[in-house]
């Protein structure tokens, strides 16, 4: 039975990366100031990426009432976390206050890395050879929710548009030797094999060739000289990225990975081992409480091409592959969507109230959850306890609370939560 303090008003964590959008175009620069983060003020000129919501050591939330950390309020108070998240996560410290999911939201101007993330074996592994650059022994499969048009590159190609695209692309195929492209057009039982070595291939070329190739590259697309089935939507993002990243090898990741369109509402999950990269626009993300990232392109910082080569799963599919489809939430919820996906750490809820259906009860949910609201004014209420929402409120909800969200004129709100199966 949930008590009157199992519900509360946390301040969430602003973070500033150079691939945020700038200023007040970036959603999540407004709803930091409209959170109230500590000594926040927005400055016009620069980037805010990600809001944090969680208990990770690297974006804790704090309580609006106390500034208490999340993560020690709840390892004073364990009834929150539910019996069943802190039997099925103890090894990742929930009876330390550890959510076993982190919650952001993205505001992506400028493409994010190609990167993978690793399982769990290979997390602990990385954690303890390099923990300054992978943070923490946890996996982190994630799910992109698009809140606004939204665009990423997901997974690899099936093979034969690989194939296609490496044809139609010599300056691509310049990397790849002859004898390592014929075993991928062989059908085999061994294919993940030869996606495998093309990949190493194309994203590890000899440094002192990938910016020759790029200048072709660029110079023929400039000069409008396609192939007959050229992917016009690839020629526009390959010059997008190559603006954003001159000489990066990544810039040819296109004609490898899916390159899908989302709109709002539309959501993908990416497992460990899935190569992925983010391009624009603004997302609910939840991921396993990890901040372990192996990167190889487009990117500034760190990479590690080697893990990341041994780390993928050279799985081959279409985009549909990685669709997260919605469903009702329950009977009685019929403003709000779960997105489920296959893994236990989290799921999430997507409640939109207006004038049409202004109020909307959510059953208790026997574990831990997090909800911010990103449009609108309205309340939640829990028992004989309520509390007023707007933009930027983000809220912690206890196992076994029972919640009615209501609206004013209207309200967007998403929660994610853990659940024991």
């Amino acid at each position: 039975m949930a008590t009157s303090l199992s519900v509360f008003k946390l301040i969430p964590t602003s973070q500033k990366y150079d691939w945020g959008k700038i200023g007040r175009t970036s959603s999540v620069a407004l709803l930091s100031e409209a959170s109230k983060v500590p000594d926040f003020s927005i400055d016009e000129k620069s980037p805010y990426a990600e809001l944090w919501m969680g208990t990770h050591p690297s974006g804790l939330s704090c309580l609006t009432s106390s500034g208490e950390s999340l993560s020690s309020h709840l390892a004073k108070h364990p009834e929150f976390m539910g019996k069943g998240i802190l039997e099925n996560f103890k090894n990742e410290g929930s009876e330390q206050g550890n959510l076993p999911f982190l919650f952001k939201i993205l505001s992506i101007e400028k493409c994010l890395s190609i990167q993978a993330h690793p399982s769990k074996e290979q997390a602990k592994t990385l954690h303890a050879q390099r923990p300054d650059k992978y943070p923490d022994p946890n996996h982190k499969p994630e799910m992109a929710l698009a809140i606004t048009p939204f665009q990423a590159l997901c997974g690899f190609r099936p093979i034969p548009e690989i194939i296609a695209n490496i044809n139609r692309t010599p300056e691509l195929k310049e990397f790849i030797p002859a004898s390592l492209f014929d075993k991928l057009s062989i059908p085999s039982d061994d294919k993940k094999r030869a996606l495998r070595e093309v990949f190493a291939a194309a994203i590890d070329p000899p440094a002192d060739q990938v910016k020759a190739q790029l200048d072709k590259l660029l110079a023929r697309y400039k000069a409008q000289e396609y192939a007959k089935d050229e992917d016009l939507e690839i020629v526009d993002l390959v010059q997008r990225l190559a603006t954003q990243f001159p000489g990066d090898v990544g810039v040819f990741a296109p004609f490898l990975l899916n390159y899908m369109k989302l709109q709002p509402g539309e959501a993908i999950f990416l497992g460990a081992g899935e190569p992925h990269a983010y391009i624009y626009g603004e997302c609910i993300e939840c991921m396993a409480n990890s901040d372990n990232v192996i990167r190889a392109g487009l990117t500034p910082k760190y990479r590690d091409v080697a893990n990341l080569i041994t780390h993928l799963t050279y799985v081959d599919a279409p985009p549909s592959k990685h669709v997260v489809r919605s469903t009702p939430f329950d009977s009685a919820a019929k403003a709000s969507s779960l997105y489920n996906p296959p893994i236990p750490e989290f799921s999430v809820i997507r409640t939109v109230l207006s004038s049409n259906q202004k109020r909307e009860t959510h059953r208790p949910i026997d574990g831990p959850s997090l909800a911010i609201v990103v449009d609108g004014q309205g309340t939640i209420s829990w028992g004989k306890e309520k509390l007023e929402l707007g933009k930027g409120d983000v809220v912690f909800i206890g196992a076994g609370a029972g919640v009615d969200f209501e609206c004013e004129q209207e309200i967007t709100v998403y929660r994610a939560f853990a659940e024991p199966v």
